[in-house]
């Protein structure tokens, strides 16, 4: 009964754990990186097509992203998860398929013209993204699901994300049943769409996100409609657009509810008619699926709305841009307005084509509503950047660049502690992870010292025994090495993949003789100390 870290292990993103039980293979997540990576991930221990199930927090890409791939590589299991998470992933997989691909031909179309003989493939494809789709089993929260004897599975209301949820699990193997819960992104409190997280009250071993594990939001939660208004006046008093980088799914409906409280309360003197473009295929759809799930999702007054007939994240004025023409056109239009566009951290999708047009005008404001991770342009723009490069084009940085302060699906400090103190005895062992490298480290010692929790921030690679409730392999941490050229990525991953089937090989003749294994053992070594030359 093993388990072993992957991805998100003294990082935000990527986030991918490893559970072996009785035979059984199972991931809990399985995410795309984003941004800078500090360190480098383990593969996978076995190959994808050995995965029997894998089980999801949420559905956004840095715990989903890689599902696809691992459906090219083989896997044919089952994924479990919410309802609403099945709903959110059935588009938001296809989009991430449709960005690989149209990327992948972007850049081919590139090497053509320049006489480029290196051709680009996409990460996935649309098929693979519609394959690992027909394998998501929808499930309810607060229901214990058998999924196999070895392991039965609980999914409860974490409030980070429409569908999101910790999981309890239960593992059985040789008559010994150990509980693990994995908390998923917990939830900031007082959210205005979604429930507060619900606690969780017994485990013998807990994995828990650090994301906000080193910074406190506001006592009171600030007036998020009043602040949002004063930068919509200020912004169209100059003549500016207001551009907001989103994240399609939540943060895009928890502005859409902002601004139809702005619209109707008309707090926006002399331009109270101002119209809202949201500029997402993926959020028009998102924002259907919240809609869809309001009565079950849905919490505190925009619950109330609801029962009243009111849609609280619908309005007048509100223009939902889908073909690319449409997106196009709004660029066009002189009117001051609102663009809200993904990705959240502008690291793709069209938002980058808004920047464009409005990140060297004076009188438009960028307003960031959500984390930006290290690396991702969003995250530059933030810190101060004088200029960026889009579509090979240097952009000066000249409209106001603003945040709305604290505003966060993710828990705080406080909110991570309560979270974790909320169960009734100390967990056996707290692994800390998913949270930049000294945030990590340093929220693990926080509740290590001041709330004897007994934490442990894993690198990628460890590997705890569940049953002897004891390290079997401790990782140290390996640096990213900065890659030469980009062009060799497709040849580092096929490098990996034979490595890895390599030491499948190996593993399976341990302990058997044979008089050339000296010898090969010796030429690889070779081979590793010239490519260390």
């Amino acid at each position: 009964m093993k388990l072993i870290f992957v991805g998100a292990d003294h990082e935000v993103t990527g986030s991918c754990h490893y559970l072996e039980v009785g035979g059984k293979h199972i991931l809990v997540d399985y995410g795309m990186e984003q941004g800078v990576n500090v360190f480098e991930n383990v593969p996978l221990p076995v190959e994808e097509s050995m995965i029997d199930y894998v089980l999801l927090t949420h559905a956004h890409i840095d715990h989903t992203g890689l599902l696809p791939l691992l459906y090219a590589r083989g896997f044919r299991g089952q994924v479990y998860a919410t309802d609403a998470t099945v709903d959110l992933c059935s588009i938001m997989l296809r989009d991430c398929a449709h960005i690989q691909m149209m990327e992948a031909e972007w850049k081919n179309r590139k090497a053509k013209r320049s006489e480029s003989l290196t051709a680009v493939d996409p990460l996935y494809t649309m098929e693979d993204a519609e394959g690992v789709i027909k394998r998501l089993v929808p499930c309810r929260y607060g229901e214990k699901v058998e999924i196999c004897p070895e392991m039965t599975v609980c999914f409860t209301d974490i409030g980070h994300l429409l569908g999101s949820a910790s999981i309890e699990v239960w593992l059985t193997e040789d008559g010994h049943t150990k509980k693990i819960v994995f908390s998923g992104d917990i939830g900031n409190k007082n959210d205005p769409l979604l429930h507060n997280p619900i606690p969780t009250r017994t485990a013998d071993y807990v994995v828990m996100e650090s994301t906000y594990g080193d910074r406190l939001h506001a006592t009171d939660r600030p007036d998020y409609v009043h602040e949002l208004a004063a930068i919509l006046k200020e912004t169209f008093d100059r003549g500016g657009n207001v551009v907001i980088p989103s994240f399609a799914v939540g943060r895009t409906q928890e502005m859409l509810y902002f601004l139809r409280r702005i619209k109707t309360e008309r707090l926006v003197e002399g331009h109270e008619n101002f119209p809202v473009y949201v500029d997402s295929p993926l959020a028009v759809e998102a924002t259907e699926i919240f809609q869809e799930n309001r009565i079950e999702c849905f919490a505190g007054e925009a619950l109330e709305l609801v029962k009243e007939g009111i849609n609280p994240i619908s309005f007048s004025g509100l223009k939902l841009s889908i073909t690319s023409d449409e997106s196009r056109e709004i660029n066009f239009i002189d009117t001051p307005k609102v663009i809200l566009s993904a990705s959240g951290m502008c690291e793709a999708g069209r938002i980058r084509h808004h920047l464009k047009h409005n990140l060297w005008r004076p009188e438009c404001t960028i307003l960031f509503v959500g984390y930006q991770a290290v690396g991702t342009l969003g995250r530059m723009i933030v810190d101060g950047v004088d200029e960026v490069k889009l579509f090979g084009e240097s952009i000066q940085v000249r409209a106001e660049i603003k945040k709305l302060a604290g505003m966060s699906g993710h828990a705080d400090k406080n909110g991570l502690i309560d979270w974790i103190c909320g169960f009734e005895e100390k967990p056996k062992k707290v692994f800390v992870v998913h949270g930049e490298d000294s945030v990590c480290a340093g929220f693990a010692e926080c509740l290590k010292i001041e709330y004897k929790q007994r934490t442990y921030a894993p690198y990628s690679g460890t590997v705890f025994d569940l049953l002897s409730g004891k390290l079997e392999y401790e990782a140290m941490p390996v640096p990213v090495k900065k890659k030469a050229k980009s062009v060799a990525s497709a040849v580092y991953a096929r490098l990996l993949a034979a490595a890895q089937r390599l030491l499948n090989m190996v593993k399976g003749i341990d302990g058997m003789p044979n008089k050339d294994m000296g010898k090969f053992a010796d030429q690889i070594n070779s081979l590793c100390d010239k490519w260390e030359r």
